[in-house]
């Protein structure tokens, strides 16, 4: 069935037929019962999927990624498709609007996605107003980064200002350094401004009644002994995990004709292109730190086969974007019943 849906979807341009569908979305979640049949239709429930990492229960381990939900339009609506989690955003200080459109393209060949949206995100203040209206009891991560005119040198105060206005309303952080589509974002990966940043977010943090889970969102594209540094830096910050990954930057081994990636251009690659990427990160830093810390599989997953290699490579936690994307909303449902079958 979704994949009639889907042609149709296709035929029009990949961000405006997001907004469409949000509309929809919302507008079906309005008529009395409609939510109420999503969740008969999506939601296994089970106590064998329920998870407990870094202090947080789980009701099943599958999460939709950061991105889709951008400004916290959706999460109450969205929790009725069987999602254990939700994370928004990325949310940013100050409103922006992104980079100039076309920004979002299809590589159908590839069931994949590149973005160069740019945190195109409608500001704290605006997030924080939808947040404070939640109905839901869904679990919300807060993804969160700086303002394109911020410079890096300052670029801790706009995460701190994220962190403190979102604290009452969200779960768990997600610090995106990663994003390939901000102006020298991902030089904040670097070991000794990554340190810096996320120790004042937990100076911060420390300073609450009760604290909360704070996870770095990391590049595919990083190197081994980058990757060395990240686990050094989980255990020197005391922060609580690490989701891998973000989208990448390369483009080696797409079916999708070479000119046609050219003429796209620049942004972030996500979808199946980066599966295995994401999986060869996981099981990198779950083997070299002996799973000292939690770790939230995303990139790839478009099928339950998917998800499962994500969690035998060391992943506690899965988000799916791309592939909800193409595969539907059953797909939460097929991964969740796979899990149940091990």
């Amino acid at each position: 069935m979704y994949r009639i849906v889907r042609f149709f979807l296709f035929l029009f341009n990949p961000e405006f037929i997001h907004h469409i569908t949000f509309k929809i979305i919302k507008i079906g979640g309005m008529i009395p019962g409609k939510m109420w049949s999503w969740r008969l239709i999506f939601r296994v429930k089970d106590t064998s999927l329920e998870r407990e990492v870094f202090g947080l229960k789980f009701d099943n381990p599958v999460g939709l990624a950061a991105g889709f939900d951008k400004d916290a339009k959706l999460f109450d609506e969205l929790a009725s498709f069987g999602f254990g989690f939700i994370e928004i955003g990325t949310v940013t200080p100050l409103p922006q609007d992104g980079n100039p459109k076309p920004r979002l393209f299809r590589l159908k060949d590839d069931s994949g996605l590149i973005n160069r949206m740019g945190f195109n995100n409608q500001g704290i203040e605006a997030v924080v107003a939808r947040l404070r209206r939640k109905k839901s009891d869904i679990i919300i991560g807060g993804n969160i980064g700086k303002n394109k005119v911020t410079p890096n040198e300052e670029a801790a105060n706009d995460y701190a200002i994220c962190f403190e206005k979102l604290f009452p309303y969200v779960d768990y952080f997600a610090v995106n350094v990663s994003s390939p589509n901000t102006p020298g974002l991902r030089d904040l990966q670097e070991k000794k401004p990554l340190t810096a940043l996320l120790n004042s977010l937990q100076d911060l943090n420390n300073k609450k009644d009760k604290r909360k889970p704070i996870l770095l969102k990391i590049a595919p594209d990083l190197t081994n002994e980058q990757l060395d540094d990240i686990i050094t830096i989980v255990a020197d910050t005391k922060i609580d995990g690490v989701i891998a990954t973000n989208t990448t930057i390369d483009r080696s081994g797409l079916k999708t004709d070479k000119n046609k990636v050219d003429a796209i251009g620049n942004g972030g690659l996500s979808g199946m292109p980066v599966g295995l990427r994401s999986t060869e990160v996981i099981k990198y830093l779950a083997d070299k730190s002996n799973r000292a810390f939690p770790i939230i599989g995303v990139g790839g997953i478009h099928s339950a086969e998917d998800a499962l290699e994500k969690l035998d490579a060391g992943a506690t936690l899965l988000q799916v974007y791309t592939g909800f994307i193409y595969q539907g909303p059953s797909l939460v449902k097929r991964i969740n019943k796979a899990i149940l079958k091990r």
